[in-house]
């Protein structure tokens, strides 16, 4: 009997734990999970910075068409 089948998880599950923690601790290869959660934390830190610089690009470019259709005063 394997040790997966006497843990309760499929024989690929357990290897892919045990190559995860391989790579933790530098026994392996790859990126660790901690340098995967800051690339996942990073990504989506630039999505959002992306999103805000085209609100403010949007909002930009409406002010300074609001400025040009203003009647000039005297």
């Amino acid at each position: 009997m394997s040790i997966a089948s006497k843990i309760g998880c499929a024989p690929q599950t357990l290897n892919d734990w045990v190559k995860k923690v391989e790579v933790d601790t530098g026994q392996r290869g790859g990126i660790t999970t901690e340098q995967a959660e800051k690339m996942k934390a990073l990504e989506r830190e630039v999505r959002e910075l992306k999103q805000a610089n085209e609100i403010l690009r949007k909002a930009s470019a409406y002010f300074a068409q609001a400025e040009l259709d203003r009647p000039l005063k005297r």
